[in-house]
């Protein structure tokens, strides 16, 4: 039935366009903007020298050399993938948001050598307004980039191949990656920026609609496809894309000169798009007065399983899991997530390429080294603070979950399908042995723990293995009260757990930094920070999980007070730089009191009361408050880092897109999976791995 509706809307849609000689099949890819070379690297570290010190530029020299060689691939190199492309700007915008503060200064700056930013309209660069040219603006340098962020996801978008699932999933991704850097194109970048059409608030806003309205197209093949669409549905989503269509149609095509610039760089996108609008209204309206009424509607029994039994489907399933393994935006909501920094991975993360190195010196890695990336631990010590609680980790029982997941692929579908995933299982089941080991640094055994739990989203729909006739059993003990067990073959039960060790995990971090450095004083928030951010997705994951009491709501909202309380501590202290305006006028104390009061309320009390929580507790009493600005312009650098990081939240960078980065320990290439281990090369040497790939259809 799936097939022969997904045909029919085809072959409507291919007539409806055969009429202007339109390819049905076609969605229409942004092109970039076009750029001078300017050097970046020589006039910003001669200000830093002369405005701060020779000290302060050898700091971020680093990070102005990575700038600049950006910036030169970015405009220069001709031989890039759209994916690399993408790594390149991404990376590019997060060095030129850390420098930021030198461009206002340099402004105000006389005697500074001008830094002169040339930037050609993407779609008309001879028309007589086609070309920007501006000094010292780094507003027209962000605009421009976010402007072709959006452009190359688009680009990718329409080069996926869409006669497959995991394409039209893959396209989808990319025109919603790229609906959302133009919205905050309209919305942020492009509102204090004077320069060509294609930077205006309306041409951006346009464009964000264009690109919503392919995504939608592409989320309404990919439901009729999979047969999710019942008659009433499906002419809500008709009517929906046709409105997407509609509103580009308004904003493009009924204003003068946006149609212009349009027509100069490709007629057929007046045509198409005016095609498209009469298609969708036409579908809508007749699928709506084919809807019978629900008293008279026939009973329709889909044969098709939600997983069917072919190696696309599976692979497409797997990989959809991965994408949509953000849970800040699924559970807890965009904003939480905007407002999350893991600033920490500056310096613990073998996966961040922004370090912060001895004595302040910031580094970046180039755009196109892959990970693992140098970590110094030294801001780690073995001392203890009193500021500071690390929570217990959670134990569990050693669990072989390849062959568990192996035999379940091929009894449920073929060797073949089996083999095709063996890479992915094997890493998965290396991850879960590495996760548990004692005798690997904290940052690395953090990595480890991020990874297993976005493997184990991507396994997360082969549950429950109702058709297993032996499916892995997990066993985790209470961390607080360890006689007390939770056996289950539920995944949400592992990924709970995986969850409250990353936030234990990170109270251990903030514990072995050393406070009596800036540095360390800035991990050790950082850490605290991190903490909370893991326990806040707990709350959503132990919904789905009836486990022990720590891994209840009431358990992780006592926690993630107890931490709220340890970072205003930490704030107290005369040394630190952070701004404490989110405390005001709230003493320390009666922060510890609100979780001492989760503490003593329900089964926590009985659990807890042989812990150390409830006599930490009792003894914290802090009640001052200092407050000092940064001082040095590394510590600029970092505080915008933080500020900007926000503006590429999630929804701008899908999962989806990242497996076809080469950077990742899961990606396609060439048409296939592959799942690559890599790690520390101290402590993850033992479980290193070949690459091996899954073939895709």
């Amino acid at each position: 039935m799936y097939l022969t509706r997904i045909n029919s809307f085809q072959s409507r849609l291919a007539v409806a366009m055969s009429n202007v000689n339109q390819n049905p099949e076609r969605l229409l890819a942004i092109p970039v903007k076009k750029s001078d070379p300017v050097d970046l690297y020589r006039p910003l570290r001669k200000f830093v020298a002369t405005k701060y010190s020779e000290s302060d530029a050898q700091k971020v020299e680093s990070i102005l050399e990575t700038l600049n060689n950006c910036r030169r691939d970015m405009v220069e190199r001709g031989d890039l993938s759209l994916p690399m492309q993408r790594d390149c700007l991404i990376h590019y915008f997060k060095c030129l948001c850390m420098v930021d503060p030198l461009f206002t200064a340099i402004s105000s700056d006389a005697d500074a050598d001008p830094i002169i930013f040339v930037w050609y309209d993407a779609f008309f660069s001879e028309h007589e307004n086609g070309v920007s040219s501006q000094r010292n603006s780094i507003q027209l340098e962000k605009a421009a980039v976010i402007f072709n962020l959006g452009a190359i996801c688009s680009q990718i978008g329409a080069s996926c191949d869409r006669t497959t699932s995991l394409g039209r999933h893959l396209a989808m991704d990319a025109f919603n990656a790229a609906a959302n850097f133009f919205y905050k194109l309209w919305t942020v970048f492009a509102k204090d920026v004077s320069a060509t059409l294609d930077l205006s608030l309306l041409f951006a806003k346009s464009l964000h609609r264009l690109c919503s309205a392919q995504a939608s197209e592409l989320n309404l093949q990919q439901r009729l496809h999979h047969n999710n669409t019942n008659d009433d549905a499906s002419s809500v989503s008709f009517k929906s894309v046709s409105q997407n269509y509609r509103a580009v149609s308004v904003m493009m095509l009924r204003n003068l000169p946006a149609t212009e610039h349009i027509l100069s760089f490709d007629r057929t996108w007046i045509t198409h798009l005016s095609q498209k609008l009469t298609f969708f209204q036409v579908e809508a309206r007749q699928r709506k007065s084919s809807i019978l009424p629900k008293s008279t509607q026939p009973v329709v029994i889909s044969l098709v399983s939600p997983l069917d039994d072919d190696a696309e489907s599976v692979t497409e399933k797997l990989v959809r899991a991965a994408c949509n393994c953000n849970l800040a935006d699924s559970w807890t909501g965009q904003l939480e997530q905007q407002l999350r920094i893991p600033f920490i991975d500056l310096f613990l993360s073998e996966y961040s390429p922004f370090k912060i190195m001895d004595g302040g010196k910031l580094v970046a890695y180039p755009w196109d080294m892959p990970p693992p990336y140098p970590t110094n631990l030294a801001f780690l010590s073995s001392s203890s603070s009193s500021h500071i609680l690390a929570f217990p980790l959670k134990k569990c029982e050693p669990l072989d979950l390849y062959e568990s997941l192996r035999n379940y692929f091929v009894l449920k579908y073929s060797e073949s399908v089996a083999k095709r995933v063996e890479g992915l299982l094997q890493m998965l089941n290396k991850l879960r042995g590495e996760m548990q080991r004692d005798d690997i640094p904290l940052p690395v055994r953090r990595d480890c723990l991020i990874r297993y739990f976005k493997c184990l989203c991507m396994i997360q729909p082969l549950f429950p293995m109702t058709s297993s006739p032996n499916p892995p059993i997990f066993v985790w003990y209470n961390a607080f009260n360890p006689q007390e067990v939770s056996s289950q073959h539920n995944i949400y039960l592992e990924m709970a757990s995986v969850l409250f060790n990353l936030g234990a995990l990170c109270t251990h971090i903030a514990l072995s930094s050393d406070l009596t450095t800036n540095q360390g004083h800035r991990i050790a928030i950082d850490a605290l920070n991190d903490a909370s951010y893991w326990f806040l997705l707990l709350n959503s994951v132990t919904m789905s999980a009836s486990a022990t009491v720590d891994l209840s709501k009431n358990c992780s909202d006592m926690l993630r007070e107890i931490i709220s309380a340890e970072i205003a501590d930490l704030n107290c202290l005369p040394h630190s730089r952070y701004d404490r305006s989110s405390f005001p006028g709230y003493p320390v104390s009666s922060l510890y009191r609100k979780a001492y009061d989760l503490l003593t309320v329900g089964p926590l009390a009985e659990n807890l009361v042989q812990s150390s929580i409830p006599q930490y507790l009792e003894s914290k009493i802090t009640s001052h408050h200092v407050k000092t600005a940064p001082t040095d312009v590394s510590e600029q650098f970092l505080l915008r880092y933080c500020k900007y990081n926000s503006l590429l939240p999630e929804e701008c960078q899908p999962l989806c897109l990242d497996l076809l980065s080469e950077a990742g320990p899961v990606m396609i290439k060439d048409g296939n999976l592959v799942a690559n281990l890599r790690g520390s090369d101290v402590a993850m040497e033992e479980m290193s791995l070949p690459e091996t790939t899954v073939t895709l259809p």
